[in-house]
């Protein structure tokens, strides 16, 4: 899908139910660098206004609401599974996000 950027976030399809998965249409954040975007898939992470608070779950704001980026969740979506924007990340919280993820994945 043409126009994403990494920073962004867009309503997005997330499929069926499961267990452990955030599911249905809900906001996702682009993780995937801008240079990147042209592929079939992209990698984003859920958000989710009621996770509980951790601290590789950075809270950002969205349309005037605090939701929490679930980085514990990044996965790869078909690109035909992401819809309209809903807003972008501030460059503090892109970065908040970043710390969040090397944390995750034990790269800090």
């Amino acid at each position: 899908m043409a126009g994403l950027r990494r920073g962004d976030i867009h309503a997005a399809r997330f499929g069926r139910p499961d267990e452990c998965h955030p599911t249905g249409t809900r906001p996702a954040l682009i993780l995937q660098a801008d240079g990147m975007t042209g592929w079939s898939t992209v990698i984003v992470a859920p958000l989710s206004s009621s996770a509980r608070p951790t601290r590789f779950r950075p809270l950002v704001t969205v349309g005037g609401t605090g939701t929490r980026v679930l980085v514990e969740n990044v996965r790869a979506l078909d690109a035909g599974r992401i819809g309209r924007r809903l807003g972008s990340l501030s460059a503090d919280e892109l970065m908040d996000v970043n710390l969040a993820i090397k944390k995750v994945l034990g790269l800090s």
